[in-house]
């Protein structure tokens, strides 16, 4: 065998190491960072999931499953149980759209819009949790946004 034939092997080998992938980086970042929200979620009543969803329920209500779909870039089909669940927390209602009975209509009720003043300390809690300064979590953030697109 010869010395090129080496080094090409020996390149593959090393490309294919577990720890020399982005998806495992990017894996393992978000299952870090999803374990450090889970009790700061708990002490709110709501998984991940829902939190993001409120978010967005929390920038704009009402909106259409739809729109909230696509703001979190998910199907209608793993959406509406989330929103089922957080129709039965009292959190949201749900209601046809009397323009389009085809659309639904999800707004916040009283008691999902007063959990935004609880869920605002949450983003500084998770900060503190990860110990990285802020400057490199904003770029963070920011190139995954890029990479994302």
């Amino acid at each position: 065998m010869s010395q090129n034939t080496d080094s090409t092997q020996h390149d593959t080998v090393e490309a294919l190491r577990l720890d020399r992938q982005l998806c495992f980086a990017l894996y393992g970042a978000a299952n870090r960072v999803t374990r450090l929200y889970r009790p700061l979620l708990d002490a709110l009543g709501l998984t991940y999931p829902q939190y993001l969803a409120m978010l967005v329920l929390w920038e704009a209500s009402p909106r259409t499953v739809g729109a909230l779909g696509e703001a979190l870039d998910l199907e209608s089909s793993t959406l509406t149980p989330l929103l089922k669940r957080l129709e039965a927390q009292g959190l949201i209602a749900r209601a046809r759209d009397p323009q389009d009975e085809r659309r639904v209509i999800v707004t916040l009720t009283p008691t999902g819009a007063a959990l935004r003043d609880r869920a605002k300390a949450v983003p500084e809690q998770l900060l503190c949790l990860l110990e990285l300064p802020l400057s490199e979590l904003g770029d963070l953030r920011e190139r995954l946004k890029r990479l994302a697109v």
